[in-house]
């Protein structure tokens, strides 16, 4: 009996050091922000960054807790961001671990503390990070008044008018049989990972637009979500 517990200890124990492995390796890959998002840090104003989020503080009420897509460097998404925060609406860029919004799905709980003077909060995000800011929301829609999706569908139990869905025309990655709830606008020419910048994504579209059309709208649409539902 001893024998077969120790066998079945080492056996557990060989999986769990192979399973982190494989998430190790998996997540070694990962999508790199471009050089261009070096520029945001020298252009804009008042950007701090802490250990686990980068703060994009304007002179408002409303504030944005943003999650980024699944593999992807975080500061690819700062170009956005940086649009966001000259409409006057502060933005936190969380760093996930091993770049996996799953494996820190509260990081929002941190920021809703350290920054309380913002009275309007909004939670955002990317892809995989777009579902886990969703559950989040549905969790916590005492806290947060809505939130917006890019490229991903509401996952909880969120009403339509306080989710907003924002994907490209021509996203290759989205499943939209999932989207059924939300207020959904679509822009026209975009895809997948030009929400960010991070370069081509496996299995996505070709956008017939920039990557900067496609955040400049991005950008507007958000903004006038937020002005609207924050009165």
């Amino acid at each position: 009996m001893k024998r077969w517990v120790k066998r079945a200890a080492g056996s557990a124990l060989a999986l769990l050091v192979l399973l982190s492995s494989a998430l190790y390796f998996y997540t070694k890959d990962y999508y790199h922000a471009q050089e261009q998002v070096v520029s945001v840090f020298s252009m804009a104003d008042h950007i701090e960054v802490y250990d686990d989020y980068t703060v994009l503080a304007a002179d408002s009420a409303a504030g944005l807790i943003f999650y980024p897509g699944a593999k992807v460097e975080e500061t690819a998404y700062l170009p956005l961001l940086s649009k966001l925060q000259q409409a006057g609406i502060t933005c936190v860029l969380i760093k996930m671990p091993l770049h996996l919004a799953f494996l820190n799905p509260n990081a929002a709980d941190d920021v809703l503390a350290e920054l309380s003077q913002i009275k309007h909060w909004y939670m955002a995000g990317h892809s995989l990070g777009g579902a886990m800011a969703s559950a989040y929301a549905a969790e916590h829609m005492d806290k947060i008044e809505g939130v917006i999706l890019l490229g991903a569908y509401v996952y909880g139990d969120l009403p339509d008018a306080r989710a907003l869905v924002i994907y490209g025309s021509e996203d290759g990655v989205l499943n939209r049989n999932q989207l059924t709830s939300g207020t959904i606008t679509v822009i026209k020419g975009g895809n997948h990972a030009q929400f960010g910048c991070y370069g081509i994504q496996a299995g996505d579209g070709e956008a017939s637009i920039s990557a900067e059309e496609q955040q400049a709208q991005s950008a507007a649409i958000i903004t006038e979500f937020i002005q609207s539902s924050a009165k």
